[in-house]
């Protein structure tokens, strides 16, 4: 496995195990494609351009998705070029001109969403929220252990790591009253993205087995939530304004092919998934990341994604069930993830359980929903190769005052 000859502090996400791709520029360049590794962006296009790499002008452009288009042998070659130069000392006097530091780096959105889906894939989570708002009925719904649950989100609200959010307004019930106002119980949900590359045809479903064609790569979102406009809304067509307001995503893109020592079983289904989310015979596509939600600094939740129902491979081949077909930059995340214990829960609606068990932070405020100026962060991680971690980056956002007027 490789070593590398750059610089990587110790505790960095971005060794030469992971390598994720992103969208960057300077003060003086345009944005164009790059590659993390430790404190530095590997700058591809002057790079590729010097080596006459095939397909070179791709990593000159603002967005991933002329790259990602060319399809899984593209991206196996490439990450075998990057891994190369980063890893043999002879490549060092070529590359190191073409390494810019973070922190002269201003990230972008690393990729062009075509079309958000959101899935609800933890059965924790399923579970909480039935306990919470249907106590005297089942906690899953009828449906939930025959296929993955989703819906469909708004892909022009999807936003870089770093992008404020500002408080969403809508329509509330408050007894018997409807109201407008800006929501008073915003939320996060702690989530896995999962970044198509390689588009498929109308009318012809994905298998599950050809996952890895066409997934590019994995971020980190967080999906924002104001619970009272969504509670109002959602009978009984489910989330709208309450979740298309603001979707946060990490600005880097971790690449498929660094999770294979991440890949596990993933929980035992009953009943058993019919024919097309069947998983039983192949390589499994649960994964073992762990992430950590932190909330104006203070470590509040460290969410399993292995304990997660259904996995993304089952997603994409239930997504496209239907004939739905797949786009370069479609974006679909795995649901909010929450583990079995208190510490484990991916929403401050979990979290709190509905706002009866106030979070006390480490500066000794208390808080049930998001105020004004909060951060939520969220990072991940997952096993290397050799005992070593790979890291997800982070995905963080800052909640900004609603600019809706009071008289509305």
């Amino acid at each position: 496995m490789p070593t590398t000859w750059v610089d990587v502090p110790d505790g960095s996400p971005f060794s030469a195990h992971t390598l994720p791709y992103g969208v960057f520029s300077t003060a003086d360049e345009e944005p164009r494609v790059g590659v993390a590794i430790g404190d530095h962006v590997l700058d591809l296009a002057p790079l590729a351009a010097e080596e006459n790499l095939e397909g070179a002008h791709v990593f000159s452009q603002a967005s991933l998705n002329p790259f990602m288009a060319l399809g899984p042998r593209a991206w196996t070659a490439v990450r075998g070029w990057v891994t190369e130069l980063v890893s043999e000392e002879p490549h060092r006097e070529l590359v190191e001109r073409h390494l810019v530091p973070v922190t002269d780096a201003r990230l972008h959105m690393p990729f062009q969403v075509a079309d958000y889906v959101d899935f609800y894939a933890s059965q924790h989570h399923a579970e909480n929220l039935g306990k919470i708002f249907r106590p005297e009925s089942p906690a899953l719904p009828s449906a939930w252990r025959h296929l993955p649950i989703g819906y469909h989100g708004r892909a022009g609200t999807v936003i870089p790591s770093g992008t404020g959010v500002v408080r969403p307004s809508g329509l509330r019930r408050d007894g018997d009253v409807v109201t407008f106002g800006p929501s008073v119980r915003l939320d996060i949900e702690a989530e896995v993205g999962f970044v198509v590359g390689l588009p498929s045809q109308l009318g012809a479903p994905v298998a599950l087995e050809a996952f890895a064609d066409h997934v590019f790569g994995l971020v980190l979102v967080n999906d924002w939530s104001a619970r009272d406009i969504q509670a109002f809304e959602a009978v009984p067509l489910g989330p709208f304004l309450g979740k298309s307001f603001a979707t946060s995503i990490s600005s880097w893109v971790v690449p498929l092919a660094a999770f294979e020592h991440a890949r596990v079983e993933p929980p035992v289904r009953d009943p058993e998934p019919v024919g097309y989310l069947h998983d039983a015979e192949g390589p499994p596509w649960g994964l073992d990341l762990r992430l950590e939600v932190s909330w104006n600094a203070t470590v509040v939740s460290r969410p399993p994604f292995a304990e997660m129902y259904w996995t993304a491979a089952q997603q994409l081949a239930h997504l496209t069930a239907n004939g739905a077909s797949l786009r370069t930059g479609d974006l679909y995340a795995s649901g909010t993830v929450s583990g079995a214990a208190a510490d484990e829960r991916g929403s401050l609606l979990e979290l709190t359980w509905n706002g009866e068990k106030p979070v006390t932070l480490a500066d000794g405020s208390t808080r049930t929903f998001l105020e004004d100026g909060d951060t939520v962060t969220i990072t991940g991680s997952a096993p290397g190769p050799d005992g070593t971690r790979i890291g997800l980056g982070e995905v963080s956002g800052s909640i900004r005052p609603s600019v809706a007027s009071a008289d509305l």
